[in-house]
């Protein structure tokens, strides 16, 4: 059974926040003063980070890093954990060195083959509604990502979570994430060459999937792949109303938390931008 529940009111400044784990523990989480404590592969990959920029200035610096996530947290942004993990995560390492100079603006650059590396605030967004009702000091368990792309997001996935798992459909896409994230030397994330829209089966259940690609609906097989009791994140096309021609297909985010083994709960957000999700290899 599959329950459907709308967008709900947006506060000034905040994000609305998907699905209910709890009111009481969101707020505590949003509450908590004492920076997230990090899991020992966060801890790693954080000293690799400032290994890899030490000595760089301007972009490559910590300031910047710090800056944009500030910039995140005022926009509404409250996970410690994912804020932290934004102003770890040395962006300009994830895209061409032309752009580098953009690494820390929020947007979406092109990596190649027609993809883009997404703005750090919807990053950032899609893991928070992942972690919704958890506290600084509670991890994402077993994640899922479908898209690897650079591997930008799936770096800053391994501070949050103590398992990442990340598919990439583009083989050149899939190469070029794996040089970009060797510096770091992530103990806790696997990197797939694969249809992302079959997922991992033999690695399942997750308890969390993140999709950075958009289809017309979420692919069964990852629906089937998702813990009971787990958050899956993902931008779904919304096809134009019936009102003639000219009308563009639009996007949004959609969660969907599993309640048990044949029920799913809803809950479509915010418009978004993502490359369509497609199937097969290249």
């Amino acid at each position: 059974m599959v329950e459907r529940k709308p967008a709900p009111a947006r506060t000034a400044g905040m994000p609305a926040v998907g699905g209910a784990r709890g009111a009481a523990m969101a707020a505590k989480s949003r509450a908590a003063k004492a920076p997230a404590a990090p899991t020992p592969a966060a801890s790693a990959v954080q000293a690799r980070a400032s290994a890899a920029t030490a000595g760089g200035g301007g972009m490559a610096s910590e300031r910047a890093r710090g800056a944009l996530a500030a910039r995140l947290r005022a926009a509404g942004i409250r996970d410690d954990r994912v804020l932290d993990a934004i102003a770890t995560i040395p962006r300009h390492l994830f895209v061409e060195p032309g752009l580098s100079s953009q690494a820390y603006e929020d947007a979406a650059l092109p990596i190649g083959h027609q993809q883009t590396i997404s703005k750090p605030s919807v990053v950032a967004r899609m893991i928070e509604l992942l972690r919704d009702g958890l506290g600084a000091d509670e991890p994402l368990e077993r994640v899922l990502e479908i898209g690897t792309g650079c591997g930008y997001q799936a770096a800053v996935l391994s501070l949050v979570a103590r398992e990442v798992f990340s598919i990439e459909r583009i083989r050149p896409l899939h190469e070029q994430a794996k040089a970009n994230l060797r510096p770091l030397r992530v103990p806790n994330l696997r990197l797939h060459y694969g249809d992302g829209m079959l997922g991992l089966p033999q690695a399942a259940p997750f308890s969390s999937i993140i999709l950075a690609a958009a289809g017309m609906e979420v692919p069964q097989a990852l629906l089937e792949q998702l813990a009971i009791g787990g958050r899956l994140i993902a931008p779904v096309a919304v096809p134009p109303s019936a009102g003639g021609p000219g009308q563009t297909v639009t996007q949004q985010l959609l969660l969907i938390e599993r309640r048990n083994r044949h029920r799913f709960h809803r809950t479509a957000l915010e418009a978004v931008f993502f490359v369509p999700l497609k199937s097969g290899t290249i």
